[in-house]
Protein backbone atom coordinates (compact mmCIF):
# COMPACT_ATOMS: atom_id res chain seq x y z
CA UNK A 1 0.00 0.00 0.00
CA UNK A 2 2.92 2.43 0.94
CA UNK A 3 4.44 1.24 -2.40
CA UNK A 4 1.00 2.69 -4.38
CA UNK A 5 1.48 5.64 -2.22
CA UNK A 6 4.78 6.54 -3.13
CA UNK A 7 3.81 6.11 -7.00
CA UNK A 8 0.73 8.41 -6.93
CA UNK A 9 2.45 11.37 -4.78
CA UNK A 10 4.50 12.40 -7.39
CA UNK A 11 1.38 13.74 -9.28
CA UNK A 12 0.13 15.76 -5.76
CA UNK A 13 1.72 18.91 -6.83
CA UNK A 14 -0.11 18.70 -10.31
CA UNK A 15 -3.38 17.22 -8.89
CA UNK A 16 -3.66 20.36 -6.44
CA UNK A 17 -2.97 22.59 -9.18
CA UNK A 18 -6.02 21.41 -10.94
CA UNK A 19 -7.99 21.81 -7.94
CA UNK A 20 -6.99 24.96 -7.29
CA UNK A 21 -9.18 26.01 -10.37
CA UNK A 22 -12.57 23.92 -9.15
CA UNK A 23 -14.00 26.44 -6.22
CA UNK A 24 -17.01 24.23 -6.08
CA UNK A 25 -15.06 20.56 -4.89
CA UNK A 26 -14.51 17.54 -5.01
CA UNK A 27 -17.70 16.90 -8.08
CA UNK A 28 -16.29 19.21 -10.12
CA UNK A 29 -13.10 18.00 -10.18
CA UNK A 30 -14.38 14.58 -10.79
CA UNK A 31 -16.88 15.76 -13.68
CA UNK A 32 -13.48 17.48 -15.40
CA UNK A 33 -11.84 14.45 -15.10
CA UNK A 34 -14.06 11.69 -16.12
CA UNK A 35 -14.74 14.46 -19.05
CA UNK A 36 -11.08 14.10 -20.08
CA UNK A 37 -11.32 10.29 -20.25
CA UNK A 38 -14.47 10.73 -22.30
CA UNK A 39 -13.01 12.90 -24.84
CA UNK A 40 -9.70 12.00 -24.72
CA UNK A 41 -9.43 8.30 -24.32
CA UNK A 42 -11.33 5.08 -25.27
CA UNK A 43 -12.23 4.61 -21.23
CA UNK A 44 -16.56 4.34 -22.09
CA UNK A 45 -15.58 1.96 -25.79
CA UNK A 46 -12.32 0.45 -25.49
CA UNK A 47 -13.55 -2.78 -23.63
CA UNK A 48 -17.11 -5.15 -23.31
CA UNK A 49 -19.76 -2.96 -21.74
CA UNK A 50 -19.95 -2.91 -18.01
CA UNK A 51 -16.21 -3.08 -17.62
CA UNK A 52 -15.16 0.74 -16.96
CA UNK A 53 -18.43 0.47 -14.48
CA UNK A 54 -16.41 -2.20 -12.55
CA UNK A 55 -13.06 -0.29 -12.51
CA UNK A 56 -14.23 2.62 -11.31
CA UNK A 57 -16.15 0.85 -8.44
CA UNK A 58 -13.20 -1.27 -7.53
CA UNK A 59 -10.66 1.49 -7.90
CA UNK A 60 -12.79 4.12 -5.63
CA UNK A 61 -13.63 0.86 -3.14
CA UNK A 62 -9.56 0.51 -2.51
CA UNK A 63 -9.00 4.41 -1.94
CA UNK A 64 -11.74 4.28 0.14
CA UNK A 65 -10.45 1.82 2.35
CA UNK A 66 -7.43 3.30 2.39
CA UNK A 67 -8.57 6.79 3.24
CA UNK A 68 -10.45 5.53 6.38
CA UNK A 69 -7.56 3.57 7.53
CA UNK A 70 -5.65 6.60 7.96
CA UNK A 71 -8.30 8.75 9.05
CA UNK A 72 -9.03 6.23 11.63
CA UNK A 73 -4.87 5.97 12.23
CA UNK A 74 -5.00 9.76 12.68
CA UNK A 75 -8.45 9.94 14.80
CA UNK A 76 -6.61 7.17 17.27
CA UNK A 77 -3.11 9.45 17.08
CA UNK A 78 -4.98 12.45 18.03
CA UNK A 79 -7.06 10.97 20.90
CA UNK A 80 -3.85 9.10 22.33
CA UNK A 81 -2.08 12.17 22.31
CA UNK A 82 -4.67 14.31 24.20
CA UNK A 83 -5.15 11.27 26.53
CA UNK A 84 -1.47 11.86 27.00
CA UNK A 85 -1.82 15.56 27.57
CA UNK A 86 -4.77 14.90 30.04
CA UNK A 87 -2.27 12.24 32.13
CA UNK A 88 0.16 14.56 32.14
CA UNK A 89 -1.66 17.75 33.57
CA UNK A 90 -3.17 15.22 36.15
CA UNK A 91 -0.42 14.50 37.45
CA UNK A 92 1.42 17.70 37.72
CA UNK A 93 -1.97 19.02 39.54
CA UNK A 94 -1.67 16.11 42.00
CA UNK A 95 0.31 16.66 45.03
CA UNK A 96 1.30 14.13 47.70
CA UNK A 97 0.65 14.85 51.14
CA UNK A 98 2.66 16.35 53.37
CA UNK A 99 5.38 13.83 54.65
CA UNK A 100 5.39 13.22 58.50
CA UNK A 101 8.81 13.91 59.98
CA UNK A 102 9.45 11.56 63.22
CA UNK A 103 11.72 13.30 65.52
CA UNK A 104 13.91 11.86 68.01
CA UNK A 105 13.00 12.69 71.98
CA UNK A 106 16.54 15.03 71.47
CA UNK A 107 14.88 16.85 67.97
CA UNK A 108 11.36 16.44 70.02
CA UNK A 109 13.24 18.75 72.97
CA UNK A 110 15.30 21.34 70.70
CA UNK A 111 12.28 21.74 68.84
CA UNK A 112 10.28 22.80 71.82
CA UNK A 113 13.20 25.03 73.16
CA UNK A 114 12.87 26.82 69.80
CA UNK A 115 9.55 27.22 70.16
CA UNK A 116 9.45 28.24 73.76
CA UNK A 117 11.93 31.10 72.72
CA UNK A 118 9.64 32.43 69.81
CA UNK A 119 6.96 32.20 72.18
CA UNK A 120 8.96 34.78 74.54
CA UNK A 121 10.42 36.86 72.25
CA UNK A 122 6.07 37.22 70.81
CA UNK A 123 5.10 38.10 74.16
CA UNK A 124 7.51 40.63 74.97
CA UNK A 125 5.99 42.53 71.74
CA UNK A 126 3.55 45.17 72.63
CA UNK A 127 0.62 45.90 70.96
CA UNK A 128 -3.01 46.13 71.14
CA UNK A 129 -3.59 42.61 70.68
CA UNK A 130 -0.63 41.60 73.19
CA UNK A 131 -3.45 40.11 75.95
CA UNK A 132 -5.18 38.50 73.66
CA UNK A 133 -2.28 36.54 72.22
CA UNK A 134 -2.13 35.74 75.62
CA UNK A 135 -5.09 34.76 76.37
CA UNK A 136 -5.30 32.50 72.85
CA UNK A 137 -2.18 30.55 74.63
CA UNK A 138 -3.62 30.18 77.78
CA UNK A 139 -6.81 27.67 76.05
CA UNK A 140 -9.13 30.85 76.03
CA UNK A 141 -11.40 31.43 72.61
CA UNK A 142 -10.62 34.96 71.32
CA UNK A 143 -10.60 36.60 68.00
CA UNK A 144 -8.74 39.76 66.89
CA UNK A 145 -10.65 43.08 66.80
CA UNK A 146 -12.31 44.87 63.89
CA UNK A 147 -11.18 48.30 62.57
CA UNK A 148 -13.58 50.76 63.20
CA UNK A 149 -12.18 53.68 62.48
CA UNK A 150 -9.72 54.59 59.49
CA UNK A 151 -9.48 57.08 56.25
CA UNK A 152 -9.55 54.26 54.25
CA UNK A 153 -13.13 52.66 53.84
CA UNK A 154 -11.41 49.62 52.45
CA UNK A 155 -9.90 48.79 55.61
CA UNK A 156 -12.86 49.29 57.68
CA UNK A 157 -14.35 46.57 59.23
CA UNK A 158 -10.87 44.31 58.50
CA UNK A 159 -9.23 42.43 61.75
CA UNK A 160 -6.19 44.19 62.83
CA UNK A 161 -3.26 42.19 62.87
CA UNK A 162 -1.96 39.99 66.20
CA UNK A 163 1.36 40.56 67.48
CA UNK A 164 2.43 38.16 64.77
CA UNK A 165 1.19 40.06 61.90
CA UNK A 166 -1.29 37.03 61.83
CA UNK A 167 -5.07 36.57 63.18
CA UNK A 168 -6.26 35.00 65.94
CA UNK A 169 -9.46 33.59 65.19
CA UNK A 170 -11.62 31.36 68.12
CA UNK A 171 -10.14 27.51 66.89
CA UNK A 172 -6.73 28.58 65.38
CA UNK A 173 -4.03 31.28 65.60
CA UNK A 174 -1.81 32.06 63.03
CA UNK A 175 1.27 34.34 62.59
CA UNK A 176 3.44 34.98 59.55
CA UNK A 177 6.68 36.56 57.90
CA UNK A 178 7.38 37.68 54.30
CA UNK A 179 8.79 33.59 54.41
CA UNK A 180 6.18 31.54 56.08
CA UNK A 181 3.39 31.20 58.53
CA UNK A 182 3.40 29.46 61.86
CA UNK A 183 -0.30 28.32 62.26
CA UNK A 184 -1.35 26.76 65.89
CA UNK A 185 -4.52 24.53 66.06
CA UNK A 186 -5.52 23.49 69.82
CA UNK A 187 -7.27 19.88 69.98
CA UNK A 188 -10.37 19.99 71.89
CA UNK A 189 -9.62 16.35 73.81
CA UNK A 190 -9.09 14.89 76.91
CA UNK A 191 -6.18 12.88 76.12
CA UNK A 192 -2.16 13.32 74.54
CA UNK A 193 -3.05 12.46 70.71
CA UNK A 194 -1.26 10.40 68.56
CA UNK A 195 -0.60 10.61 65.08
CA UNK A 196 -3.37 7.64 64.52
CA UNK A 197 -5.60 9.84 66.45
CA UNK A 198 -6.05 12.97 63.63
CA UNK A 199 -6.84 13.36 60.15
CA UNK A 200 -3.97 15.75 58.20
CA UNK A 201 -4.08 16.68 54.83
CA UNK A 202 -1.82 19.44 53.73
CA UNK A 203 -1.03 20.00 50.04
CA UNK A 204 0.44 23.69 48.49
CA UNK A 205 -3.35 24.47 48.19
CA UNK A 206 -5.58 23.26 50.73
CA UNK A 207 -5.11 22.19 54.51
CA UNK A 208 -7.72 19.57 56.35
CA UNK A 209 -6.87 18.77 60.00
CA UNK A 210 -8.44 17.73 63.26
CA UNK A 211 -9.09 15.26 65.18
CA UNK A 212 -10.43 11.58 63.56
CA UNK A 213 -14.45 11.06 64.42
CA UNK A 214 -14.83 14.97 64.53
CA UNK A 215 -15.56 17.69 62.21
CA UNK A 216 -12.39 19.16 61.15
CA UNK A 217 -11.14 22.40 62.60
CA UNK A 218 -9.62 23.57 58.95
CA UNK A 219 -11.06 22.45 55.61
CA UNK A 220 -9.98 24.87 53.02
CA UNK A 221 -7.95 26.30 50.39
CA UNK A 222 -4.89 28.54 51.12
CA UNK A 223 -5.52 32.38 49.17
CA UNK A 224 -2.17 31.61 47.61
CA UNK A 225 0.09 28.25 47.10
CA UNK A 226 2.81 27.07 49.61
CA UNK A 227 6.00 25.27 49.22
CA UNK A 228 4.87 21.80 50.31
CA UNK A 229 8.36 19.98 50.54
CA UNK A 230 9.26 22.82 52.78
CA UNK A 231 6.44 22.68 54.83
CA UNK A 232 5.86 20.76 57.96
CA UNK A 233 3.50 19.60 61.36
CA UNK A 234 4.28 17.99 64.44
CA UNK A 235 1.65 17.55 67.72
CA UNK A 236 3.21 20.16 70.32
CA UNK A 237 2.63 18.40 74.13
CA UNK A 238 -0.11 16.08 72.54
CA UNK A 239 -2.65 19.23 72.48
CA UNK A 240 -1.93 21.46 69.48
CA UNK A 241 -1.17 21.06 66.11
CA UNK A 242 1.82 23.23 65.17
CA UNK A 243 2.26 24.13 61.53
CA UNK A 244 5.02 25.86 59.57
CA UNK A 245 3.85 26.54 55.97
CA UNK A 246 7.02 28.09 53.31
CA UNK A 247 5.49 30.83 51.00
CA UNK A 248 5.71 30.66 47.27
CA UNK A 249 5.75 33.96 47.08
CA UNK A 250 8.12 35.97 49.53
CA UNK A 251 7.10 39.39 48.61
CA UNK A 252 3.57 38.83 50.19
CA UNK A 253 1.94 39.42 53.13
CA UNK A 254 -1.51 37.32 53.09
CA UNK A 255 -4.45 38.72 54.29
CA UNK A 256 -6.46 35.29 55.55
CA UNK A 257 -4.87 31.62 56.31
CA UNK A 258 -7.70 30.00 53.94
CA UNK A 259 -10.49 31.60 51.77
CA UNK A 260 -13.35 31.33 54.69
CA UNK A 261 -11.44 33.53 57.00
CA UNK A 262 -12.39 37.23 57.77
CA UNK A 263 -9.49 39.31 56.39
CA UNK A 264 -6.86 41.08 58.44
CA UNK A 265 -5.47 44.51 57.63
CA UNK A 266 -2.05 43.99 55.86
CA UNK A 267 -1.49 47.84 55.93
CA UNK A 268 -1.45 47.35 59.80
CA UNK A 269 1.25 44.81 59.56
CA UNK A 270 4.01 46.50 61.51
CA UNK A 271 6.77 43.74 61.04
CA UNK A 272 10.60 43.98 62.17
CA UNK A 273 13.12 45.29 60.82
CA UNK A 274 15.22 42.78 62.36
CA UNK A 275 13.24 40.29 60.06
CA UNK A 276 15.15 41.83 56.65
CA UNK A 277 18.56 40.19 58.06
CA UNK A 278 16.63 36.50 58.01
CA UNK A 279 16.22 36.76 54.38
CA UNK A 280 18.22 35.58 51.18
CA UNK A 281 20.39 38.14 49.33
CA UNK A 282 17.55 37.78 46.63
CA UNK A 283 14.66 38.23 48.66
CA UNK A 284 16.27 40.95 50.99
CA UNK A 285 17.26 43.03 47.73
CA UNK A 286 13.84 42.83 46.37
CA UNK A 287 11.83 44.00 50.15
CA UNK A 288 14.43 47.22 50.63
CA UNK A 289 13.90 48.29 46.87
CA UNK A 290 9.87 47.73 47.48
CA UNK A 291 10.41 50.12 50.81
CA UNK A 292 12.87 52.33 49.11
CA UNK A 293 10.12 53.08 46.37
CA UNK A 294 7.20 53.37 48.79
CA UNK A 295 8.83 56.08 51.02
CA UNK A 296 9.55 58.06 47.06
CA UNK A 297 6.44 57.91 46.40
CA UNK A 298 5.28 59.06 49.30
CA UNK A 299 7.45 61.63 49.21
CA UNK A 300 6.39 62.56 45.64
CA UNK A 301 9.91 61.44 44.45
CA UNK A 302 11.44 59.40 41.44
CA UNK A 303 11.48 55.74 42.81
CA UNK A 304 14.29 53.40 41.78
CA UNK A 305 13.40 53.02 38.50
CA UNK A 306 12.54 55.95 37.76
CA UNK A 307 15.47 57.45 38.93
CA UNK A 308 17.86 55.27 36.61
CA UNK A 309 15.95 56.11 33.50
CA UNK A 310 16.37 59.90 34.89
CA UNK A 311 20.59 59.40 35.39
CA UNK A 312 20.80 57.48 32.21
CA UNK A 313 18.80 60.04 30.12
CA UNK A 314 20.75 62.77 31.81
CA UNK A 315 24.17 61.04 30.94
CA UNK A 316 23.16 61.40 27.22
CA UNK A 317 22.47 64.88 27.47
CA UNK A 318 25.94 65.85 28.83
CA UNK A 319 27.40 63.28 26.17
CA UNK A 320 25.76 65.35 22.74
CA UNK A 321 25.03 69.12 23.91
CA UNK A 322 24.74 69.71 20.45
CA UNK A 323 21.54 68.02 20.65
CA UNK A 324 18.54 70.10 21.55
CA UNK A 325 16.13 68.08 24.24
CA UNK A 326 14.28 71.51 25.33
CA UNK A 327 10.77 70.11 23.75
CA UNK A 328 11.28 66.16 25.04
CA UNK A 329 9.04 64.60 27.62
CA UNK A 330 10.68 61.74 29.46
CA UNK A 331 8.87 59.53 31.09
Amino acid sequence: MSGDSSKTDQFDTLFLSIAQHHPEGAHQLLDTFVGFLGRKTDFFTGGNEGDWEKLVMNTFKKHEKVSRSRHEAELKERRDREAAKKAKKLEEETVKPAEIKELTDEEAEQFQKEIDQKNDKAATTVDDNSGKSNAFASGSATTSSKIEDDEDESEKGKLKPNSGNGCDLEKYKWTQTLQDIELRVPLEINFKAKQRDLVVNLTKKRLTCGVKGQPPVIDDEFPHEIKLEESTWVIEDGKVLLFNLEKVNKMNWWSKLVQSDPEISTKKINPEPSKLSDLDGETRGLVEKMMFDQRQKQLGLPTSDEQKKQDVIKKFMEQHPEMDFSKCKFN
